[in-house]
């Protein structure tokens, strides 16, 4: 049993899954919405269109890695198969980078999915010229998704999926956040302004995954930004999954 079958199992185990039929559904209802409201949106159809629909591709994923990340593990255990998998020659680490491998590559088809979805909706619309920043978003959403995923394995490998799935959305929340940390970070006192600064750090930089402003206006993101975001999703993913696996090494499922 080796990493590889362990991801291309979970990716077979999770495409089957009903809730990935549902987001990409809610996906293409959501560019259906758009167009819906399009005509109240005083001339702003377009940028309307691109940022809900770059919005819902995140959240929808989001919405994946909640529902099926966080559980994992945690439904393995409760069916103790994963007895059986780790009585094979695959040591644990290998078993959560498995994991962690097949729910990513599932995201990247629902993040796919829904961007061209969302390509051909402005093509459609005649807005074509603003496909490639579209594109641009649609591979920062991938490698976003696949950070929280790292974290959506480590807490599902640590702890119950409903508690798993509040860490996870924290992670996010905070994520979300991490500039403005470091903002009221510089104007509080020195006990919490060390708090804050530390959570900052150890949050993901989740800004950094996002361009949708640029895209609306028509433009395109640095190769270099591209570049960094990429580097910094499998660096950052390395480092959880690592703490991931040193944890649960550990664990006794006695």
């Amino acid at each position: 049993m080796t990493t590889w079958l362990i991801a291309h199992n979970t990716f077979r185990e999770t495409t089957r899954d009903r809730l990935l039929a549902g987001a990409i559904a809610a996906g293409v209802a959501l560019l259906a919405v758009t167009q819906l409201l399009s005509p109240l949106a005083m001339g702003e159809g377009r940028r309307l269109t691109i940022d809900l629909g770059l919005s819902g591709i995140s959240w929808l994923g989001l919405l994946v890695v909640l529902l099926v990340g966080t559980s994992l593990v945690a439904k393995e255990l409760e069916r103790r198969t994963i007895f059986n998998l780790l009585s094979r020659p695959i040591s644990r680490p290998g078993y959560l980078v498995g994991k962690w491998a097949g729910l990513s590559a599932t995201l990247w088809l629902v993040v796919l999915s829904m961007g061209l979805a969302l390509c051909v909706l402005l093509a459609l619309r005649g807005d074509g010229a603003f496909v490639p920043g579209v594109i641009q978003n649609v591979l920062l959403a991938g490698l976003e998704l696949m950070v929280m995923t790292s974290i959506a394995v480590m807490c599902s490998a640590l702890s119950t999926p409903v508690l798993s799935a509040l860490y996870t959305l924290g992670f996010f929340i905070v994520g979300q956040w991490s500039y403005d940390l470091r903002g009221f970070a510089e104007g509080a006192p020195a006990l919490l302004r060390g708090l804050l600064e530390v959570t900052a750090d150890l949050a993901p930089n989740l800004p950094l995954f996002n361009a949708r402003t640029l895209a609306a206006g028509g433009h395109l993101t640095t190769l270099a930004h591209l570049g960094l975001a990429t580097a910094y999703a499998a660096v950052y993913s390395g480092c959880v999954l690592g703490l991931a696996a040193a944890a649960f090494e550990s664990r006794d499922f006695k």
